[in-house]
């Protein structure tokens, strides 16, 4: 984010036109943009807006060897190591062409109290593989500072990207109505900040092209096997182009940039959305062999962020083609993902960081085809969907399957039950009626329960637990030495819910990891250490455990969204605010973010509901501050049609 610097009061008073009693100048920062969409309008079109958050004396709770801090009104911040403050977050949107002039942050009148103990650090995020592991509780160097922490009183961030009303700017404000000084264990707190912001609309809205609705990228080889898909989404009022990868690599559209494979594509899905005002792109190819080097049917970027788990230091993201346009000192300019210009993209490593945007501007999703015949059953399970689902009894069917993620003595919450729990909260008033499997009462003890749950038919399905491309389990309550197996990959043929074909978000490590590949077992040549790995880690099916449910054949998913790294969670309640903070943070916040935006009635298009649920994310979680937050995002995969109509056509 950019911190907000100090400036005169008559200087504020002279941007916002107001007098604010009470109120103190503290922060402010002034930006001048041109981001090559319509001009904005004349100094006299400034535009201002006020907003006022209310929060309430911060109350001081007991949290063991430290203390919790608590206001109405706020969450908590959780980058590991840092005090846990309370903090609210605001996101506008405004019109792409927007030029933001300035924001400006006031505080009211403050009081300053000492406190007996240290303020609670965020504890370190837990992935969720296969694994059993603890949260690590430590203080970074922000706990012998004798300066203030946060150290503003507000601060914001700019993004460009997509909403429901088209393409946007996002402008997040964040503010803090506590400080805190470590070195004096004292905290300074207001109870109202005052953001101003001031901007020029674009004199006119920014042309927006309407050729097509989406864009199927795909081989060659694929072309004939998608012709009835590309036939059945125009007769549904998808205007659809097919464009294969070597139409892309010879400039057939458009002329041809970027450095290799992957940057080429997203070059062309940015000008097709410039020039066509596509919203959806399908992805369709998968792994293509390859023993000494991974080989691609459709180009994969991978994101280099090591989030020092020993255990990757890269991995897919189908994100960086989603994510167009970024932000960048006024300017809406192309999302590189290597803003260091050293050619390892997503990087964020040792003092190494490209600087992302993570909003999306297209919805994408990726069909991870091997073969021309998956291609085809896949394109007669997205038709069967759409053509039949409408209307039936079992698409108003939930099933959510979780146990105790992490299971621990000292924490009083099933974390993966609980997230279902908050899922099922949210889909129920939909309409839909819940169907939950829980090693806590029972009903989930092994593979059987869930091939029967699903088999009977469900439009949404949920896990919360453990995963690898394999498999996924999870724990007894409080119990970290027996693991429980909901569904492997030789479970998935029992599957017999044919044309029943439900949306699955699963919550595990690694579960949508689509790169891997039976030629693992061959690289004994890298070393028997490096090959047990590949053992170890699951990484040896013929397809990844999200894409085989997904591609099975007369049964699984239609779509499945998932990880295709480590996915992480949160344990017990640090911020004492009486809320488990595995469905507040992580991958418990996402995961059930996407089946709110979809039965709150925001969209009822896959796509865009996946793409919303990121925007969400991005929107309270600041990517670029935390690297787990940067890392949920960027590894959170759709394998799926990303305009499939959700219950499908009338």
């Amino acid at each position: 984010m950019k911190k907000l610097l100090t400036i005169l009061v008559v200087a504020l008073f002279a941007l916002s036109g107001a007098v604010f009693v009470g109120m103190q100048p503290t922060d402010t920062a002034s930006v001048s943009s041109s981001d090559g969409g319509a001009a904005a309008g004349s100094d006299s079109d400034i535009v201002t807006m006020e907003k006022t958050f209310q929060f309430s004396t911060p109350t001081i709770e007991n949290a063991g060897r430290y203390v919790a801090v608590r206001t109405d009104g706020g969450t908590t911040l959780s980058n590991s190591g840092e005090p846990m403050l309370p903090y609210r977050t605001e996101t506008i949107t405004l019109p792409l062409g927007t030029d933001i002039v300035s924001v400006s942050v006031q505080h009211g009148a403050t009081q300053k109290m000492h406190i007996a103990q240290k303020i609670v650090p965020a504890p370190t995020a837990v992935a969720t593989n296969m694994k059993q592991t603890a949260p690590v509780q430590q203080e970074s160097n922000v706990y012998t500072s004798t300066e203030a922490y946060p150290g503003a009183w507000g601060d914001y961030r700019v993004g460009v990207g997509r909403d429901h009303d088209g393409r946007t700017l996002f402008l997040t404000v964040q503010v803090y109505p506590a400080q805190y000084v470590p070195a004096e264990n004292t905290l300074t707190y207001t109870e109202e900040i005052q953001v101003d912001i001031s901007y020029k609309p674009p004199a006119e809205p920014v042309a927006t092209a309407d050729a097509y609705d989406m864009v199927v990228i795909a081989p060659s080889e694929f072309t004939d096997a998608l012709q009835p898909l590309i036939q059945h989404k125009e007769d549904h009022g998808i205007s659809t182009q097919l464009v294969t990868l070597d139409e892309i690599y010879r400039g057939e559209y458009f002329s041809v940039e970027g450095q290799d494979d992957p940057e080429q594509t997203k070059y062309f899905i940015k000008d097709a959305l410039d020039n066509w005002g596509i919203k959806y792109v399908m992805l369709v190819g998968g792994r293509n062999g390859g023993l000494f080097e991974e080989k691609w049917w459709a180009p994969v970027r991978y994101a280099h962020l090591d989030d020092r788990s020993n255990w990757e230091k890269s991995y897919l993201s189908d994100l960086y083609f989603a994510d167009i346009y970024k932000y960048d000192e006024g300017e809406v300019v192309f999302a590189d993902w290597d803003s260091n210009d050293d050619g390892v993209y997503a990087e964020w490593a040792g003092m190494k960081q490209d600087m992302l945007d993570c909003y999306p501007d297209v919805y994408v999703g990726r069909l991870a085809c091997r073969n021309s015949y998956e291609v085809d059953k896949m394109v007669e399970k997205i038709i069967t969907y759409e053509t039949t689902t409408a209307g039936s009894d079992w698409f108003n069917r939930f099933v959510g399957v979780a146990g105790d993620t992490f299971p621990s003595q000292s924490d009083p919450y099933i974390d993966g039950e609980e997230t279902v729990g908050k899922i099922a909260g949210f889909v129920e008033p939909a309409g839909f009626d819940s169907t939950t499997l829980y090693t806590s009462d029972g009903t989930l003890a092994g593979p059987e329960d869930v091939v029967n749950a699903i088999s009977e038919g469900c439009g949404l399905l949920s896990f919360e637990g453990h995963g690898n491309p394999m498999g996924w389990a999870t724990h007894p309550p409080n119990d970290g030495e027996t693991w429980i197996d909901g569904l492997r990959l030789q479970d998935m043929t029992k599957l017999t819910n044919d044309g029943q074909y439900p949306i699955c978000v699963v919550g595990g490590c690694h579960n949508s990891q689509f790169n891997v590949s039976m030629l693992n077992l061959l690289k004994i040549y890298e070393g028997y250490n490096h090959w047990q790995e590949y053992l170890y880690k699951g990484e040896i099916p013929p397809e990844s455990w999200s894409w085989w449910l997904a591609r099975t054949f007369g049964g699984g998913s239609i779509a499945t969204i998932g990880s295709t790294g480590l996915g992480y969670g949160a344990i017990g309640d640090n911020n004492e605010d009486g809320i488990p903070d595995a469905t507040q943070f992580y991958g418990g916040f996402i995961d059930s973010e996407f089946f709110k935006i979809y039965s709150n009635g925001t969209s009822d298009i896959l796509g865009e509901v996946h793409g919303t649920a990121l925007q969400h994310y991005v929107n309270k979680f600041p990517p670029m501050e935390d690297k787990i937050d940067a890392k949920t995002v960027e590894e959170w995969a759709l394998l799926g049609d990303p305009s499939l109509k959700i219950g499908g056509y009338e």
